[in-house]
Formats: structure tokens, C-alpha cells, sequence
């Protein structure tokens, strides 16, 4: 089982100049003791059903790209990109650009945008649900022929593209992992089934992830994809260093589900957390197999 660090919050410590310092240990601390992948959300205000919206939030890619310069191993990615907030021929340009920066370590994360009261604050287009979901999926095709050997053009209901050149291509082959993320079951897990390399799933508790993954199943029975060539990823939503025992009994559960790799997010100083979590999870992690 491969664990990820999930770095949803800036603002611990509360003084902006410690957020590169913080960030750069924590970042250097999870790489070195072998966390598997490091992510961020994308956001430019905080959550409000987190923390007040007004709390300090930094531009995904930004900040990746930073902590690329700074590791070696993890995988790095969003969980997950906005897909109405950069253009799609843009957005494959940024991840191949992490990608040949990183030497191979960037993942796409993507999804449908939702939180609309960032969106109208920052002139960020709002389109009815059905409509961002035709455009995450123009996106996912453009990312892929973008990646590819074709540098023709793209028509898409909602975005035309005169040419896909994209130079350097990304290191990783074929392409950066394309991870989508959600649990809608009529149209992101179908999406997923249709063109991700890996699915990320809210870690509700192990009933609800196995109905989750067996719609997933069959989407990819209709789609004629192989249901176990998509890795299955789960952010965890249970506080990790509240209960270890029970933290670990439920990605044991999950383990059994055919889930790979689990996200756990800090909710204390992240490198406070971060150290906690290499000394008395990683080794535990290290036991299921």
C-alpha cells in the first residue's frame, strides 16, 4: 500500500514567510523517508467547509513546480485540477512541463469544478453541471492527443484547437498518469473507465468505496476496459494520528477492495504531522504488503 500526502493547508504556520520554509521541509521530509506521492489542492480560496475562505491558498501548479525542485521521488499532482480553470491545451502544456522538470513524476488529477464562490470571485466562467462535464471530458481527449504522436487539430463542442504541438513532450510514457477524481457514478466513474490510468475516491468508509469500485467494474465492462489496469486510490478522510490502529484497520479494508495507494492530510504543523506519520504509520503501511 503506497501512501500520499495530501498539503490542503497554508496556513500553519500563520506568518506567509513560512510557508515556502514549511512547505520545502515537509515536502524533503516525506520524499526521503519514502512517501509515495505528494499532492495540493486546486484552489485559490480555502474551502469554507474546511477553514474560512480568506485563509492563505497558493496556485497548484505553482507550487509543485517548487517542490519539484526540492525532491527526487514522490509523484506529484493535484487532487484534482479545476477543469474550468485553465484552458486544455494549456493545462497539457503546464503537466508535461512539471513532468520533464520533475524527471517523470507528474500526474494529472483532474475533475469537475465546484466551488463556484471562487469561480464568480475571480471572473472564473460558472457553467451548469451537465456542461462542465462535456468539457472535462474535451479536456481528457485533448491531454491525450497532446501526449501523443498527433499534432493535427482538436473540434470539440466547446474548445477548438488549431494544432496539439506540444514540445518538449512529458518524460513519462506513454503520458503522465491520468488520474480522475470523484465518486459520481453515472458520469465520473464512467469517464474514468473510458480514458484513466487511476481513480481517486473519498474515503467514506470501505462499504461505500467497494460500491463505488463495483459500478466502476461495470463501466468498464461497457467500455471494453480492463477494470484492473486502473489503479484505485482513496483519500482518507478518518484524522490518521487521532486512532493509528483504526486508521490502519481501514486501509487494510480498503487494501482488500484493490485499492493501492491512500492520501492522508495533515491536521496539525505539516511537519510536525509529517514526521509522526513516517515513524508511526509508514512502518504499519509497510506490514499489510
Amino acid at each position: 500500500m503506497k501512501l500520499g500526502l495530501h498539503y490542503w493547508n497554508f496556513a500553519t504556520p500563520a506568518d506567509p514567510a513560512a510557508i515556502a520554509p514549511t512547505l520545502a521541509e515537509t515536502a524533503t521530509l516525506a520524499d526521503e523517508a519514502g512517501i509515495a506521492s505528494f499532492t495540493v489542492m486546486d484552489h485559490y480560496f480555502q474551502m469554507e467547509n474546511s477553514a474560512p475562505a480568506d485563509e492563505p491558498m497558493l496556485e497548484a501548479y505553482t507550487t509543485l513546480g517548487y517542490v519539484a525542485a526540492l525532491t527526487r521521488r514522490m509523484t506529484l499532482g493535484v487532487l484534482v485540477t479545476g477543469v474550468m480553470y485553465r484552458h486544455p491545451g494549456l493545462l497539457a502544456k503546464i503537466v508535461s512541463s512539471l513532468d520533464v522538470l520533475s524527471g517523470g513524476r507528474a500526474r494529472l488529477g483532474i475533475g469537475a469544478s465546484w466551488y463556484e464562490r471562487e469561480q464568480r470571485g475571480l471572473g472564473v466562467p460558472v457553467v451548469p453541471v451537465p456542461e462542465r462535464f462535456e468539457r472535462l471530458e474535451e479536456t481528457l481527449r485533448i491531454c491525450l492527443q497532446m501526449w501523443s504522436d498527433d499534432n493535427g487539430s482538436f473540434a470539440g463542442r466547446h474548445y477548438q484547437l488549431a494544432e496539439t504541438l506540444n514540445s518538449p513532450q512529458p518524460l513519462s510514457r506513454p503520458h503522465p498518469p491520468i488520474m480522475v477524481g470523484g465518486g459520481g457514478e453515472k458520469k465520473t466513474l464512467r469517464l474514468v473507465a473510458r480514458y484513466a490510468d487511476a481513480c481517486n475516491l473519498f474515503g467514506s468508509g470501505p462499504d461505500d468505496v467497494a460500491h463505488k469500485l463495483d459500478v466502476l467494474r461495470r463501466h468498464c465492462a461497457d467500455e471494453g476496459r480492463d477494470y484492473d489496469a486502473i489503479a484505485k486510490t482513496v483519500l482518507v478522510m478518518r484524522p490518521v494520528l487521532a486512532d493509528v490502529g483504526a486508521w490502519v484497520a481501514e486501509v487494510e479494508a480498503y487494501g482488500k477492495l484493490g485499492v493501492t495507494e491512500v492520501q492522508t492530510m495533515p491536521d496539525r504543523h505539516p511537519v510536525e504531522f509529517t514526521r509522526q506519520v513516517v515513524d508511526e504509520v509508514l512502518p504499519r503501511l509497510t506490514e499489510l504488503g
